[in-house]
C-alpha cells in the first residue's frame, strides 16, 4: 500500500517543510533514501556514545558541571540538527527518485523506534540524576522514557488501523526544543539547569509541561 500521512504541525508545516524542501534540491539523484534515513541514525549513535562517554551515570552536569565540554553539547546540538533533516527528507527524496517501498518505510519507522529512545536518553545528560539538590530522579527518567515511547506507539498502532499515520505535533515541536537546549548548554554551561528561572521553577519544570502537552 502507498504510505500516506498527515502533518498538521503550524511548525512543520509553515517553517520546517519548507526549509527541508530547499535541502533536498542539493542532495545527488543517485544517492539511496535508505542511505539518507542509515545516516541520520549514525548521528544519533554517535551523540549518544559520545556524551555517554563523559556521562555514563548522567550526574556530570549537576556533580561536576563543566565535565562534559563544551564542544560536546555544541556538536549535540549539530547531529540533532542533521539526524532531523536527513529523517524528514528520506521520504522526500524516495519519492522524488520515484524509489518508494514497503520496506524503506519498514527500515525508516524501524530506525525510529531506536532513536525515539536514544534522544530522550541523551537528553538526560543535560538536566543531570537528582543529587538531592537539582536534577531529575531516576524514576523521573523512566517516566519520561515511557510517555514518549506511548506516543510513538499510539500514532504507529493508529497508523496500522486507519492506513494513514497522523505525525504527533510533539516531534518537530521535541527536536526543535533538544537542538535548542543543546545550544543553549553550550552557550552558558550546565548550570542553567540547575537555577530556578522563574518563580522558583526550572527549566526541566516546563520541560515536563511541554511533554506532557
Amino acid at each position: 500500500s502507498q504510505y500516506s500521512a498527515v502533518d498538521t504541525n503550524p511548525l512543520s508545516v509553515y517553517i520546517m517543510q519548507p526549509i527541508w524542501n530547499e535541502i533536498i534540491k542539493i542532495v545527488p539523484l543517485w544517492i539511496a533514501p535508505n542511505l539518507l534515513t542509515f545516516s541520520g541514525f549514525v548521528m544519533i549513535l554517535v551523540n549518544y556514545f559520545l556524551i555517554s562517554f563523559y556521562d555514563w551515570d548522567y550526574t556530570a552536569s549537576g556533580t561536576s558541571p563543566g565535565l562534559v565540554p563544551t564542544w560536546v553539547w555544541l556538536f549535540s546540538a549539530f547531529t540533532t540538527f542533521c539526524a532531523y533533516a536527513l529523517d524528514s527528507i528520506d521520504g522526500k527524496h524516495a519519492r522524488r527518485t520515484q524509489s518508494s517501498t514497503p520496506l524503506g518505510e519498514l527500515f525508516d519507522h524501524g530506525l525510529d523506534s531506536w532513536a525515539t529512545s536514544i534522544f530522550v536518553l541523551s537528553f538526560f545528560s543535560v538536566c543531570s540524576r537528582d543529587n538531592g539538590k537539582t536534577g531529575v530522579s531516576v524514576y523521573t527518567m523512566y517516566i519520561y522514557l515511557s510517555i514518549v515511547l506511548f506516543n510513538f506507539m499510539c500514532s504507529h498502532w493508529e497508523k496500522y488501523n486507519t492506513g494513514v499515520l497522523f505525525l504527533p505535533w510533539g516531534y518537530d515541536i521535541s527536536q526543535v526544543v533538544l537542538i535548542a537546549a543543546y545550544l543553549l548548554t553550550g552557550a552558558v554551561g550546565v548550570e542553567v539547569w540547575q537555577k530556578p528561572f522563574l518563580f522558583g521553577y526550572y527549566i526541566t519544570d516546563a520541560l515536563v509541561i511541554l511533554l506532557i502537552g
